[in-house]
């Protein structure tokens, strides 16, 4: 096992006892690998930045919601790319519906150097959630969060499905707005 195995591991463990700073640097450290990788992943299908950004929230939020999930002893940068490699699957093969399979490289051939100290931490997330209008929020934590379906949350909502997916989509570029205008 690595040294940032081993670093994300114990910062994990912390995180789930409830270690306010270790979950800060849990969620800056998986940022680093999780950009570099969500960049290079989406390059290849011509992709930019702002697709990367966006899966970057998408997976740090499942981070930060199932970290009671993980299990104490198993790879916790395995278990972080797992997240991040169907979160990527889900958004290419609903931009490349003709794909049907895409060819996505094993999350521990992944090796992150792009040096972007991560701004994300559990306490700005719960913030610039707790922010967005019912209407958008909803949403985002019924299907993102909670992974309910879209018919599930029009359901609990009373909203339809379009009107979920319109709501989803533009609740999360409030959050990545609400997100980059944090960032030092």
């Amino acid at each position: 096992m690595q040294s940032a195995d081993v670093d994300l591991d114990h910062l994990m463990i912390a995180s789930q006892a409830g270690d306010a700073q270790a979950h800060h640097d849990l969620l800056r450290q998986a940022s680093t690998h999780l950009r570099a990788y969500f960049r290079r992943q989406l390059s290849r299908y011509g992709h930019g930045l702002d697709a990367a950004e966006d899966l970057l929230q998408d997976t740090l939020l499942v981070i930060h919601t199932r970290r009671q999930a993980y299990l104490p002893g198993s790879p916790v940068l395995a278990w972080i790319y797992g997240i991040a490699r169907y979160k990527l699957i889900d958004f290419l093969r609903a931009r490349h519906r003709s794909f049907s399979h895409l060819p996505i490289e094993d999350a521990e051939h992944v090796a992150a150097q792009d040096g972007y100290e991560g701004i994300d931490t559990a306490r700005e997330l719960r913030k610039a959630l707790a922010s967005l209008p019912n209407n958008f929020r909803l949403p985002i934590e019924y299907v993102k969060l909670e992974g309910l379906s879209i018919a599930e949350a029009a359901a609990r909502t009373g909203m339809s499905d379009a009107a979920i997916k319109v709501s989803i989509h533009r609740g999360m570029k409030k959050l990545a707005a609400i997100l980059s205008e944090a960032r030092p």
